[in-house]
């Protein structure tokens, strides 16, 4: 398997970028909702593909967790949305569904995954819809944002450039 040094020098860039914003967040319920990781999320995925955001997630639950500045919960609900969305991105080549996989992924599929991590991990007592909601609320947050760069960077052209600059065989 090549590795396209490009990509893991963006995926790494885009990782601290959003370990940096993650000062940034919204207290929603019981967790705290970080819409800059769903932001990120839709721009690896569109950018870099599956492989690389669910890496990207990771790394970035990851560093969170061990600053002190994130939970368990950043796991699964990071990782899925952003695998769902540069899954859905490679496939249909739709930006729509790019966004969509982002909002299923995490809010739905997360929030629900966030349940065995909360009870058994964490030890706390909810019920299994109880992340859904506040899941929801940060990612539809984080990928309008994603919606509107990703529009700024179609508009001014810059959407096609990244997308050259990052292609494999260059």
């Amino acid at each position: 398997m090549e590795t396209n040094v490009k990509k893991v020098v963006v995926s790494g860039m885009l990782t601290a970028v959003t370990v940096a914003l993650s000062g940034f967040s919204i207290p929603i319920g019981a967790s705290r909702c970080f819409p800059a990781q769903h932001l990120i999320n839709v721009i690896a995925g569109v950018f870099l593909g599956p492989a690389c955001g669910v890496g990207m997630a990771f790394c970035t639950s990851l560093i969170r967790n061990l600053m002190g500045t994130g939970s368990l919960l950043a796991f699964p609900g990071s990782m899925v949305g952003a695998f769902l969305c540069g899954y859905l991105y490679k496939k249909t080549g739709k930006l729509s569904a790019a966004y969509a996989g982002e909002v299923v992924g995490t809010g739905l599929i997360g929030g629900v995954l966030c349940y065995p991590v909360a009870a058994w991990l964490m030890g706390k007592e909810v019920a299994v819809f109880f992340y859904i909601l506040p899941f929801l609320m940060s990612t539809i947050c984080g990928t309008v944002m994603a919606a509107v760069l990703v529009g700024i960077l179609l508009r001014s052209g810059t959407f096609s450039y990244l997308n050259h600059l990052l292609a494999k065989n260059q």
